[in-house]
Order: C-alpha cells, then sequence, then structure tokens
C-alpha cells in the first residue's frame, strides 16, 4: 500500500469564531475558504484556513464548541502546529511583525537543523513557523494572492505536527509500524519522524515528557490531526491496516469535501486519514470562498434550522481590498 503523503489538516478549538477569523485573516494572512458547521455537531461553527486555493496540506481548521472550557497544555496532547514559510528571510518578516502588533512569541530558534519562530494565539494555542530554506520533500501551497502578507513572506502550508507523549515507545511503533512513518532525527526529548516524500509537510514530531501533567483538551488545544491519502480507494486500504492492528477507527465518513477515518491511536491522541479531494472549490467561485454559510448537500434540507443555531458573522472579504503589510 502506499505512504502516507503528508499532513492533510490541523483541527483545534477556539473560544471565538470571530477572533480567530481575525487572527487568521488579519495577522497570519491565510485565507479563510469555507465556513461551514461541525458535521457531527450543527450548532458549532468549522471554519477552514487554507492557501490561496485550498490546498491539502495547507489547512488549519477550528471548531467553536458552545461552553467548551479552557484546555490545559501538558502531555499526551497534539501540542503544536507549524506553518511553513518560504526562506530564513521570512521569519526575519514575521517576527518584527508579532512584536509590532503584540503576538507573543519565543524569538527565532532553531530545531532539527531548521529556523523556527514559536508563538501563540488569545487563547494559547500553540503555533510555530517555520523555514522552508534548503527543505526537500512535500511541495508547499501558494500563499494567499490577495490578503495582507507580503507574498515573498507569506504562509504557505502546514509543517511539522508536534505530538507531545508520556508512553515514548509505544508511539513510536505506532508511528513506524501502523503508519509508515520513520525516525530521521533526534534533539534532546525530541524524535523527528517523517512519511512519503518527508521535509516540512510531512513530518511528526514527537516530545517525550512524563513530568507535565495530563493535558485536558478545550479550547486552546488541538482536536485532531489528519495526514493525506490520495482517495477512497487508499483510505479503505488503511482502514483495513487499522483493523489489523486492532486500533479501533470510525469507518469511512464522507465530509463531502473530503473523505476521512478516524482512530484513538493513543490516550486523547486523535489521527484522521482524509483524501487529497474534492476540496473545497466545488461548491463556491474562488472569488467569495468562504463568505457565507456553507453546507453540504446533506445538510440543505437543514439550512434554515442551521443559520438558526449559529450567530452570524462577516467574512465578506471580495469587496476589500488588502494593503501589502511590508512591517
Amino acid at each position: 500500500m502506499n505512504d502516507l503523503k503528508g499532513i492533510h489538516h490541523v483541527t483545534a478549538i477556539t473560544s471565538s469564531a470571530e477572533k480567530i477569523y481575525e487572527f487568521f485573516t488579519y495577522t497570519l494572512g491565510l485565507r479563510l475558504v469555507k465556513k461551514t458547521v461541525n458535521q457531527d455537531d450543527i450548532q458549532t461553527y468549522h471554519l477552514y484556513f487554507t492557501d490561496d486555493v485550498g490546498s491539502p496540506g495547507t489547512d488549519m481548521t477550528f471548531f467553536d464548541f458552545p461552553g467548551i472550557p479552557k484546555g490545559v497544555h501538558g502531555t499526551n496532547e497534539i501540542s503544536k502546529t507549524s506553518f511553513r514559510v518560504p526562506n530564513d528571510e521570512a521569519l526575519d518578516y514575521w517576527l518584527k511583525r508579532f512584536n509590532r502588533i503584540g503576538v507573543k512569541n519565543t524569538g527565532i530558534k532553531e530545531q532539527f537543523g531548521k529556523k523556527v519562530l514559536s508563538f501563540v494565539d488569545f487563547d494559547d494555542q500553540q503555533y510555530q513557523l517555520i523555514s522552508d530554506e534548503n527543505n526537500k520533500g512535500v511541495a508547499a501551497g501558494t500563499p494567499w494572492q490577495n490578503g495582507p502578507i507580503p507574498l515573498e513572506y507569506a504562509i504557505t502550508g502546514l509543517g511539522p505536527i508536534f505530538v507531545r507523549t508520556a508512553y515514548l515507545d509505544y508511539f513510536k511503533e505506532l508511528l513506524i509500524n501502523v503508519f509508515n512513518m520513520r525516525e530521521v532525527a533526534k534533539e534532546d526529548s525530541f524524535f523527528l519522524f517523517e512519511m512519503g516524500e518527508g521535509g516540512n509537510g510531512a513530518q511528526v514530531i514527537v516530545e517525550y515528557n512524563t513530568v507535565l501533567p495530563q493535558a485536558r483538551q478545550g479550547f486552546g488545544t488541538v482536536h485532531h490531526t489528519a495526514f493525506r491519502v490520495e482517495n477512497r480507494a487508499e483510505l479503505d486500504e488503511w482502514q483495513q491496516r487499522l483493523q489489523e492492528f486492532r486500533l479501533p477507527n470510525s469507518g469511512y465518513v464522507e465530509r463531502f469535501y473530503f473523505g476521512s477515518l478516524y482512530s484513538n491511536v493513543a490516550p486523547h491522541i486523535l489521527f484522521e486519514l482524509a483524501t487529497d479531494g474534492p476540496g473545497f472549490m466545488e461548491d463556491e467561485p474562488y472569488e467569495t470562498l468562504g463568505e457565507k454559510l456553507s453546507l453540504p448537500p446533506f445538510f440543505e434540507s437543514k439550512r434554515e434550522e442551521i443559520e438558526g443555531l449559529v450567530r452570524h458573522f462577516d467574512t465578506v472579504r471580495s469587496d476589500k481590498k488588502f494593503e501589502k503589510e511590508y512591517e
């Protein structure tokens, strides 16, 4: 069977759909390509932020579950999400930008030979930017052409996903033996794994930690991460593989924008495998992606009910002209 192709998306939890839209649009310069609802909880928004055209491997998504408490970071969680930028010079731009507009960050550092810049949002959700300078492997996406960030510095997709675990031996065996990943480097308590073509877009960094308390999911934490497969046939092969290893799984789930397969692979760690297509361009024109509430066809009959459950907020950008912000 084919290896996983790389990271597909990361889904996290936010305290505010409106505030995360502002942060990702105006601060990070990612494009909202889909404003829809959680298909398993229709009173909850599901927002998809990607590159210019919704490419797989560029997608950070958010739920805003009503009434959910703040999460607690600790061990046994998907702890940090990375975003790719073109080169080291881009990190210098982002450091100045973050410091100017008050985004809390740790400054530029180096890990596994790559320059990185860690930062947090208003919920203490953990992120980092990673430089693609000298990177090889999975191709990056296309920056949002009409967004506020100069294209030579803009975010082009997802980078390595961090998992913090107290069960290192088990987790290493899981990644290698079940998901066909390979361990390629170690730094202190961090272990770097790659899948498929490798590179920043196809990496998982596992942190071994038995000191921190158990993480607790809530807003400001990651809900799950997904890895790329080509199509439904490959997804079915992976489902059979999970069953052979006796890993519980959801079976095939139709998400309209892609097909999915979920598995709780370790305590508090949810992995998803997702198909590259059909993608986000099928039900809205390119020019107005993410500007209205989009529903998959199997929810259209509930549109009136759903629109009454989720509060409206304005995500129209096609009538705005963003000046590129060089500072």
